[in-house]
C-alpha cells in the first residue's frame, strides 16, 4: 500500500542463481534447499512479546525494504512501465545498507492467470530472486500483494459515476476470472484518489465474493482457488530455509462496521471480522500442505489486519484462530505518514493485538514515507519511526524500494507524481536518472541482525552515534551478528558476556561483526 496523502480525511472521517551448500532437488521438489541462512521459527510470548529465531537459536530482527517488481499492476497509460526490474545491483545496495530482510511482492493474477493453471516461468522469476537474495544473507517473505482487488477493476468505457465521484483505475491481485463485482459502480470519491479505491463499490463486491467462496469457473469457489494457488506455491518456496514465510495477503479488505458504516452506508454490508479469521485458518491449512509436500519445515504465516487499522487500530481487532504458533502479525504501521504525529501508540496496540494470537512476534510489512521527508532538518520521522522498532523490537520493511511512473498510485497526479522509493526517476518516461544516496544514507544505521537468548534493549542514538544493546538467557558460544554501517576500530567497543569481537565479512562501507556469547547476559555499546 501506498496511500494517498489525502489519508488525512479518513482519519478525521473514522474518529475526528547459486546458492552455496545447495541440496540436490527432484522433480517434485522434495528436498530442501540450505544455503547461508539458516530456517526460522516463531516463539510466542505474552509477557514480553513474540520472538523470531533461526536455527542455533538466536533471536532474529528482521530489518528490509519492499520489493514490486514481480507485481502486476494496472497500467494506466499503456505507454508508462508500472514497475522497475530488479538485478543484482539492486540486491547489492540493499546488502550495503545492512537490510536482511526483503518482503517480495507477488500477484495472484501472475501466478494463476486461468484457474488451476500456474505460470511456472513467472514462478521461476520469484525463485530468482529468493536465491539472488539469500547468497547476500538475506530472507525473503513472499507476499501474495493487492490494492483494491485486482489490475481489471477500471472503470468501464464510458462510465457514468454519480455526482462527487469519478472512475476508478485498476490495481494489483486478483486475477480477472476470479474478479465477481456484480455488475457495480467503479467510480470512487473524487478528491481522495487512492484511499477510496477501497470503497468502489466494485471492489466491495469483488471481496465479499471472495469471503462468500463464489462459485467461479469449474464450479469451484474462487477463495478456494486461491488456497489451492497458495499450497502450489508453498510447496515450491518453502523449500528455500531463506524464505521466512508468507504474508497470504496484502491489506486484506474485510472492514470494521464503523468503517462500513461511514464509507459504504449503501452497501448493505456486514462486518467482515469473522470472514478474515476462517481466511487466515484456511490459509494456514493451505501453507502447512505445500509445506508437507515439499517435505520443509513449518514456515512463518504472517498475519495482517484490515486498511482501517492504519487510522484507527482497534477497529481492525479480529477473532483468534486455531494456529501452531507460527505465526507473525504483520500491521502496516502508516501512523505519522498518513495520520498527523508519529507516537508509540501504534506500536503498543500492535503489541497488544498480537497477545490476542498468544504474543506471536511483530513484523510491520510495510512503513515509511516520501523520501523528500529526509531533506528537512526538522523532520525525523524516518529515525523516529525506526527508533520505536528497537524499542519493541519489532521487524519492519520499508515501502518501497523503486517507484515507478506508471503505477496506478500516481494515476491521479499528472506528469510530476510524488515517486517513492531510492530511485530519481524522470517521469513519464520512467527513466533512472540516478540514486538517492542521501536516502540510502539516512536508512544505513547499525543493526543487530541475530543475537543470543532473548534481545532485551536495542538503541541507536543517531545525534551522538552511539548503539547500544543487550539481552539475557544466552548460551554461552552462540554468536551474534551485527551490521555496522562503516568500518570502526576494535577500540570502539565496550563489551560484557561477549568474546572477542571480529569483522566476519565486509559490506560495501559497512562490516558484519560477530563475536561469541560468555555469559547468560551480555551488552554492547560502539561509538561511531
Amino acid at each position: 500500500m501506498r496511500a494517498s496523502r489525502n489519508f488525512e480525511s479518513l482519519a478525521r472521517a473514522l474518529l475526528t542463481i547459486a546458492v552455496a551448500g545447495m541440496s540436490s532437488c527432484g522433480s517434485d521438489g522434495s528436498a530442501v534447499i540450505t544455503g547461508s541462512l539458516s530456517a526460522l521459527h516463531a516463539e510466542s510470548d505474552l509477557e514480553e512479546g513474540g520472538r523470531i529465531r533461526d536455527a542455533l537459536g538466536r533471536e532474529v530482527l528482521l530489518r528490509g525494504v519492499n520489493v514490486n517488481a514481480l507485481g502486476e499492476y494496472y497500467a494506466f497509460d499503456p505507454e508508462i512501465p508500472t514497475v522497475h526490474p530488479f538485478d543484482e545491483d539492486d540486491a547489492d545496495a540493499i546488502q550495503s545498507i545492512g537490510w536482511n530482510l526483503v518482503r517480495l511482492i507477488v500477484s495472484w493474477s501472475l501466478v494463476e492467470p486461468e484457474p488451476g493453471l500456474y505460470d511456472e516461468s513467472y514462478l521461476d522469476e520469484v525463485e530468482a530472486v529468493v536465491r539472488m537474495l539469500e547468497t547476500r544473507g538475506i530472507y525473503t517473505v513472499i507476499d501474495l500483494h493487492e490494492d483494491a482487488w485486482g489490475p481489471t477493476l477500471e472503470a468501464r468505457p464510458n462510465e457514468e459515476c454519480p455526482e462527487g465521484t469519478l472512475p476508478a483505475v485498476g490495481w494489483d491481485g486478483a486475477p480477472g476470472w476470479a474478479t465477481f463485482d456484480g455488475d457495480r459502480p467503479r467510480c470512487i470519491e473524487d478528491g481522495v484518489t487512492t484511499t477510496t479505491r477501497f470503497f468502489s463499490p466494485a471492489v466491495l463486491a469483488a471481496f465479499q465474493a471472495f469471503w462468500d467462496d463464489s462459485e467461479g469457473p469449474g464450479g469451484v469457489g474462487i477463495q478456494t482457488r486461491y488456497h489451492a494457488m497458495l499450497t502450489h506455491l508453498v510447496a515450491r518456496f518453502s523449500r528455500h530455509d531463506s524464505v521466512a514465510g508468507y504474508d497470504i495477503m496484502n491489506e486484506p479488505n474485510a472492514w470494521s462496521a464503523v468503517a462500513l458504516a461511514i464509507f459504504a452506508r449503501d452497501e448493505g454490508l456486514e462486518e467482515m471480522s469473522e470472514e478474515l479469521s476462517q481466511f487466515y485458518q484456511r490459509g494456514l491449512a493451505a501453507v502447512r500442505e505445500g509445506e508437507e509436500r515439499a517435505g520443509a519445515p513449518k514456515r512463518l504465516l504472517f498475519i495482517e489486519p484490515s486498511p482501517d487499522w492504519v487510522v484507527v487500530p482497534g477497529l481492525a481487532l479480529r477473532p483468534d484462530f486455531e494456529h501452531d504458533g507460527q505465526v507473525v502479525y504483520a500491521p502496516h504501521i502508516y501512523q505519522g505518514t498518513f495520520t498527523e504525529t508519529l507516537d508509540e501508540s501504534g506500536f503498543e496496540v500492535a503489541l497488544e493485538q498480537a497477545r490476542m494470537y498468544g504474543g506471536v512476534p511483530v513484523v510491520t510489512g510495510e512503513w515509511g514515507a516520501d523520501p523528500a521527508r529526509t531533506k528537512d532538518p526538522e523532520d525525523d520521522y524516518f529515525q523516529q519511526h525506526e527508533a520505536f522498532q528497537d524499542q519493541y523490537r519489532f521487524g519492519a520493511a520499508l515501502w518501497q524500494w523503486s517507484d515507478a511512473c506508471g503505477d496506478p498510485h500516481h494515476a491521479y497526479e499528472g506528469d510530476d507524481p510524488n515517486l517513492w522509493g531510492f530511485y530519481e526517476v524522470e517521469c513519464p518516461s520512467n527513466e533512472i536518472i540516478g540514486f538517492d544516496h542521501d536516502f540510502a544514507a539516512v536508512m544505513r544505521r547499525p543493526l543487530l541482525r541475530a543475537a543470543p537468548g532473548r534481545i532485551e534493549s536495542v538503541k541507536w542514538d543517531y545525534e551522538n552515534r552511539r548503539f547500544t544493546a543487550s539481552g539475557k538467557d544466552a548460551s554461552a558460544g552462540q554468536a551474534l551478528l551485527l551490521f555496522l554501517p562503516e568500518a570502526v576500530d576494535p577500540s570502539a567497543f565496550e563489551t560484557t558476556g561477549i568474546g572477542e569481537l571480529r569483522v566476519e565479512r565486509t559490506i560495501g562501507p559497512g562490516e558484519i561483526w560477530t563475536g561469541q556469547t560468555t555469559a547468560a547476559t551480555w551488552e554492547i555499546d560502539i561509538a561511531l
